[in-house]
């Protein structure tokens, strides 16, 4: 094709006008050493990091194309991982705010993450029913854990213990044996689906929140721990809360199944319920860092925040219970002179678990995180149903706890869907407007420069000049920089070059306005108002009116079932003005149009649909030019700059997508190639499997998915292999020449390798991640090669661990064809030889460099005559008690 006519491609720029999505989860993050600062915030498929003290947007994490769906920071608040909602998981550094390492495992959106007490291992859960657990130092996956029948709603670590608690929709909670890989528990008490579980008293009791106003508690105990005491032990242990015990009842005394009896690890026994206030369900059941503060709220807008108090302060509160109890006693026993009196007193849930206070928001709920202070202070971050973000600060210990909001996030958004959109004549400023408010917007800084509060707005536009703006709300009245000029309920407008303007309404008419300079009453100067000139009536009434270009022309769309079609439609009609007549209907979307732009002084225009998408138009060939994807959900509405070099978009997932024409031609054949690429890879995703033998199509138990990344890695890993024989077979060759030559023959070099720095031609890179997947597509072929290579590597030490890691995976899932086939056993017992020794030498050099590390700790501590860890801490607090006790002493002898 000839470039007779150029097109020029449109880029994604920014996205702006969101503080944070609503399918993710809010998480405080540690920047620059401060904790309780700063958050991150789930920003479609981006992650936005917020100050909340100076309420600005620090830090974007860019994602690709899928929308966010979970967040959990790691241990060390360093890292961030990231879920999504096609199953892949991105950690994110912090500090660069790049994101190296990406597990795809899963088939379905993510729904929980969480780094156990290390930050060594990650367990995801997923809508596809599964549970991972991912090795996050080597970048690869551990086991496949499978057993829920629905969506997984939580998993959680262990502290002490090697095991997995997670909970799903099937309203189970099962117990993971991670050395085994096996479920030996199902916990079968809830009734309905199980939204959220905590783990407090230091792994001791599980609580769980199901779709009722109850909270569950139960109490856990280790059969391990229990068989190394007496056999009287553990009959105290279980009657050593007797309150407990007697709210346990009949019909969930077991409301567990085992796998058998020998397997069984722990035993759990319900201690009781918590009632909270609300009727709803539990949306989101949190804890602390620190395990004391407990909170939960429905799909309400009101967080209930709990105490778990500590030994100690549980059984000051049963001794004063206790005293209390003697006391009416004696008061109500007829032999007031008898000192040894009988009295009970049980120990409840409620004792141990204590209502704190309630935090109210100013809208629903959507996720919260908690952060607790070593002063005392506990501070809560919500995300808000309404694009908004909140933070509240209390001191639990004191008598009656008053939550104080500390800060909001409003000034970046809107708090409900934006449903017009407009550019000024100068392409510099963005006028958007909503439900409850106007925001006009800097296009270079994406900064919100002035709100202004307003009714339900429909459209509007810049008055010539850009000082003035006009917009219409659902309401009956008409507003000129918020002056009410006329009342009736209006639905659309159109500006008439540089006098006025045209509206229609649901009156069935459409009124003509001009511009007019009035004198102010407060001031000297004129102001600009409008006044109306002439009305035109029709017989529907009117949903849309356009002027065109030469302001000769007006196009009304009206309530009619005629008219209506395209309004609703998934067709885009392109009329002749010369006879009416349609030239061409064009299949634009996959849902409603929602609205239609055209670019200035051209036949090019732009459509919104329902389908996420804004797609580019040649009005005059009839030609679909491009696609434009990025929205999550239905767009609303889209603006032109005049220049044609910016559109701006709004959508129902509550952002502004700016979108940059670039200087880059745009041709159609390479458009349609490149859309039927993205097509392949997408369907590649979709595919069976591959299946390891011995497994069935479907029951995978492996940790990976095959995706375009890890074929793509695997084409490399073949282009690599077979390289490598062709530079076999040349330098036998070339061994030849030398030799019957009889003197050294210059070595001709691929220039494949000399591009990359004359790399030695058996390496292939490929990321950690994608390994097994890859050598899991890889055909056989290609096994005995890489085996080869993999004894000279071992031999000469490099990538000890990496070259294991491969050469185990392919012994394991190629057994059957490597033990039969004779030309491998050779291969075989060199790597075993080779193999056995060098893993030999590098245990040798970790187990040396740890012997050097404790040697070294041993000289630190001896030197400063501190221990170390929580010792220090602990010697440091005492240290000053005593002090302070001797101050006192001599204080009063004094």
């Amino acid at each position: 094709m000839g470039l007779t006519k150029q097109y020029l491609r449109y880029v994604a720029s920014a996205v702006f006008g969101l503080i944070g999505s609503q399918k993710g989860n809010i998480v405080f993050v540690t920047l620059r050493g401060e904790k309780g600062r700063y958050v991150a915030v789930p920003a479609c498929e981006h992650v936005f990091i917020w100050d909340l003290r100076k309420g600005e947007k620090i830090l974007i994490l860019q994602g690709l194309k899928q929308e966010v769906t979970c967040l959990c920071p790691s241990p060390d608040g360093l890292h961030l991982a990231v879920g999504y909602e096609d199953g892949s998981i991105r950690i994110f550094s912090l500090l660069s705010g790049e994101g190296n390492v990406t597990f795809n495992g899963h088939k379905a959106a993510i729904t929980s993450l969480k780094y156990d007490q290390l930050g060594g291992r990650l367990a995801s859960g997923s809508k596809d029913t599964d549970t991972i657990v991912w090795d996050v130092i080597n970048e690869s996956g551990l086991y496949r854990l499978k057993g829920h029948k629905d969506a997984i709603t939580q998993a959680l670590f262990l502290r002490e213990k090697n095991l997995l608690v997670t909970s799903g929709k099937d309203t189970m909670v099962k117990w993971w044996d991670l050395d085994t890989q096996h479920c030996f528990k199902t916990m079968v008490g809830h009734r309905t689906e199980v939204w959220g579980l905590v783990l407090v008293s230091e792994d001791k009791r599980l609580i769980t929140g199901a779709s009722d106003s109850e909270l569950r508690a139960w109490d856990i105990a280790y059969l391990q721990e229990v068989e190394d005491v007496e056999e009287p032990e553990p009959k105290k242990s279980k009657a050593s809360s007797p309150g407990i015990q007697d709210t346990h009842e009949p019909e969930e005394g077991t409301p567990e199944t085992d796998e058998t009896p020998e397997d069984r690890i722990l035993t759990c026994r319900k201690a009781g319920s918590i009632m909270r206030e609300g009727r709803d369900r539990v949306v989101n059941l949190a804890v602390d860092r620190t395990g004391r503060i407990l909170a939960c709220h429905g799909t309400d807008s009101v967080l209930e925040v709990f105490c778990i108090l500590s030994k100690a302060e549980v059984q000051k509160k049963m001794d004063k219970k206790m005293k209390k109890a003697r006391k009416k006693a004696k008061l109500n026993s007829s032999r007031g002179e008898e000192e040894d009196l009988e009295v009970n007193v049980e120990m409840t849930l409620q004792d141990e678990i204590q209502r704190v206070t309630n935090i109210k928001t100013s809208a629903k709920i959507k996720s919260f995180d908690l952060i607790h202070s070593p002063q005392g202070e506990l501070k809560a971050v919500f995300l808000l149903q309404n694009n908004l973000v909140e933070s509240y600060s209390l001191h639990p210990s004191a008598p009656a706890p008053q939550p104080v909001r500390t800060s909001r996030i409003t000034i970046g958004g809107h708090r409900s869907d934006v449903r017009t959109l407009s550019f000024s004549s100068d392409n510099i400023a963005v006028l958007s407007a909503a439900a409850d408010s106007v925001k006009i917007w800097n296009r270079a800084t994406l900064q919100c420069i002035r709100t202004m509060t307003c009714e339900y707005a429909l459209c509007s536009f810049f008055v010539p000049g850009d000082r003035n703006h006009i917009f219409l709300n659902s309401s009956p009245m008409l507003l000129f920089k918020n002056v009410s000029i006329i009342k009736y309920f209006l639905i659309a407008m159109s500006l008439a070059f540089q006098r006025g303007f045209v509206t229609g309404g649901a009156d069935k008419s459409v009124k003509f306005w001009d511009f007019e300079l009035v004198k102010d009453e407060n001031s000297t100067q004129k102001r600009l108002s409008v006044k109306q000139t002439r009305t035109l009536q029709l017989d529907e009434d009117v949903l849309c009116v356009s002027y065109s270009p030469n302001q000769k022309l007006l196009a009304v769309s009206l309530l009619d079932c005629k008219v209506m079609v395209p309004v609703i439609s998934s067709n885009v009609k392109i009329w002749g003005l010369d006879f009416g007549d349609c030239h061409k209907s064009l299949f634009a979307h996959d849902d409603s149009v929602m609205y239609l732009q055209f670019v200035p002084k051209s036949h090019l225009f732009f459509t919104a649909g329902k389908d996420h998408k804004i797609k580019q138009w040649d009005a005059d060939k009839f030609e679909h030019i491009q696609t434009l994807e990025g929205h999550h959900q239905e767009i609303w509405c889209l603006a032109v700059s005049p220049s044609g070099d910016y559109v701006v978009s709004s959508s129902h997932d509550k952002s502004l997508r700016l979108w940059e024409r670039t200087r880059e031609p745009l041709i159609l054949e390479e458009e349609r190639e490149m859309q039927r690429e993205a097509e392949y890879e997408e369907s590649v995703a979709k595919e069976d499997q591959p299946v390891v033998p011995g497994e069935t199509q479907g029951d995978n138990y492996f940790t990976g998915k095959k995706t375009i990344e890890t074929v793509k890695a695997a084409e490399r890993i073949m282009e690599a292999v077979e390289l490598y024989r062709e530079e076999t077979a040349k330098r036998k060759e070339h061994k030849a020449i030398c030799k019957a030559a009889g003197k050294e023959v210059p070595l001709p070099v691929n220039p494949i390798l000399m591009a990359y720095g004359n790399i030695s031609v058996s390496r292939a890179s490929t990321s950690s991640s994608l390994l097994e997947e890859s050598l899991l597509v890889l055909p056989f072929s290609y096994v005995p090669d890489i085996l080869k290579l993999f004894n000279e590597f071992i031999q000469l030490g490099s990538d000890i661990e990496l070259l294991c890691r491969c050469l185990f995976f392919l012994l394991r899932i190629h057994f059957g064809q490597i033990t039969s086939n004779q030309m491998l056993v050779p291969v075989i017992e060199k790597l075993k030889e080779t193999t056995i020794s060098k893993v030999s030498q590098v245990r040798d050099v970790i187990g040396f460099n740890m012997a050097g590390l404790e040697y070294l700790k041993r000289e630190c501590e001896a030197k400063s005559e501190v221990m170390f860890f929580a010792d220090a801490t602990s010697q440091l607090e005492e240290k000053k008690r005593k002090r302070k006790k001797r101050e006192k002493l001599i204080l009063t002898y004094t």
